[in-house]
């Protein structure tokens, strides 16, 4: 018997990563997963696994947000982990930038978590829905930064307000997570040698968080394991605040 048996799952950027690890997570636990990302062709590698169904949405288009919300009549849990990661400090960051990131990092959960709560706030209160957001934070990371700030502000809100209809959220707080979009970035840098270098030299416990590790993370807070838990911020970072 899975930890998640019978708990319907929808969550974004579901093709890389933490999204992907967390899918297959989901569905090993006996969940019924949905799987969003707006890369269609990623999103594939989904296809066959028992419990998972994909489908391609860009969770910063609003129609295609309430699309996807009317699609069920029930979910247990929404696990929003869109982002992108802009480098650079306030005077690297243009407007374009700003915006861009915004838009990605804290608008779409906004109209994910909104879309889902608007109809089922009015099911049965024991109906509980898990809501989970991703934040990290380093230096040279001026909007993305203040854009995951502000989900930590979202997440607590949201708990606040809902917490007598049953609802939780809660938001997940890696550290340095060894996914393909990490790797992609360090290619970018105009010394891949050694932005890896000053990636592992913060590392307190000298090597990378899994994405696995996360999905481990987003499996315990979709369970009623942590029934009790609600409006925090859960770290796993290897002690990389210590």
């Amino acid at each position: 018997m899975g930890r998640l048996d019978g708990k319907v799952i929808v969550l974004s950027a579901a093709a890389q990563g933490i999204g992907k690890a967390s899918a297959i997570a989901f569905a090993k636990e006996g969940a019924q997963v949905t799987a969003t990302d707006i890369n269609g062709e990623k999103l594939k590698e989904l296809d066959g696994i028992p419990g998972i169904k994909t489908k391609v949405v860009d969770v910063t288009k609003k129609d295609q947000v309430g699309a996807l919300a009317k699609d069920f009549d029930y979910v247990d849990v929404l696990f929003n982990v869109a982002g992108f990661v802009h480098h650079g400090s306030i005077l690297e960051c243009e407007e374009s930038d700003w915006d861009f990131t915004m838009n990605v990092n804290v608008r779409s959960m906004y109209l994910m978590i909104k879309a889902f709560l608007s109809w089922h706030i009015t099911l049965p209160p024991l109906s509980p829905v898990w809501l989970m957001v991703k934040l990290d934070k380093f230096v040279n990371r001026c909007v993305y930064s203040t854009s995951k700030a502000a989900i930590i502000g979202l997440t607590k809100s949201v708990a606040a307000d809902f917490l007598e209809q049953g609802i939780r959220c809660n938001c997940i707080c890696p550290g340095t997570v060894d996914t393909p979009s990490l790797r992609q970035r360090i290619q970018d840098r105009p010394d891949p040698e050694q932005a890896f270098k000053d990636f592992m030299a913060r590392q307190k416990s000298g090597r990378l968080c899994t994405a696995e590790e996360v999905a481990h993370l987003s499996v315990y807070l979709a369970s009623d394991e942590s029934a009790y838990v609600t409006g925090t911020e859960a770290i796993i970072d290897g002690g990389w605040r210590l």
